[in-house]
């Protein structure tokens, strides 16, 4: 079997829900590209929150915006995802469209610091309290590096654990039978 873009994927998925005016998470913003994906579909009359742990991807994420020329309003927070309710304003809970995870260690960057269960499964927790009924939360986990197959197993289960009267849950591999390739989990309130 071919592998597929997961990333390509998650941003087909997302832009099923997202409209001009939406408000959306990037909950790891890494290089920036998922941000400008989603400031350019919320336009200037919605609002991209991003978070990440490193000034570098903080720095990245904010250069890519600018020399993307986008007008959407932005907030970058240099701050664990897993603080995501206790940041992100209380009048955007409950109206976030989408929320985007691509977990794993900063292309480019040091691959020891890399996203963590415990602040993953504490943060994709908190993104469904913000997500808005009709939204959707995307992750992208990375089996195959150190830590990476733990917190794949993880948000595994997790999703695994959601309520299926209360949430459609999708999980697409980017190749078939293959445990350590990446995969996408999309999760939306039923």
């Amino acid at each position: 079997m071919k592998r597929i873009s997961l990333v390509h994927e998650a941003h087909k998925a997302v832009q099923t829900v997202l409209q001009a005016g939406d408000y959306a998470v990037d909950a790891t913003v890494g290089n920036g590209h998922d941000t400008l994906f989603l400031a350019r579909h919320v336009g200037p009359g919605g609002i991209v929150f991003g978070f990440d742990i490193q000034q570098n991807a903080i720095d990245q994420t904010r250069s890519r915006l600018e020399q993307g020329k986008v007008e959407t309003p932005f907030e970058l927070f240099r701050v664990s995802h897993a603080v995501m309710t206790n940041t992100i304003p209380a009048q955007f809970h409950g109206r976030i469209k989408a929320v985007m995870f691509n977990l794993g260690y900063l292309p480019g960057g040091d691959k020891l610091l890399i996203t963590r269960t415990d602040t993953t499964i504490a943060a994709l927790n908190q993104a469904l309290r913000v997500l808005a009924p009709d939204g959707l939360l995307t992750i992208l986990a990375y089996p195959g590096h150190s830590g990476g197959d733990q917190e794949a197993d993880e948000v595994d289960k997790w999703c695994a654990d959601l309520d299926g009267s209360r949430y459609d849950k999708l999980c697409i591999n980017s190749q078939e039978n293959q445990k350590s390739m990446p995969r996408l989990y999309l999760v939306n309130p039923a």
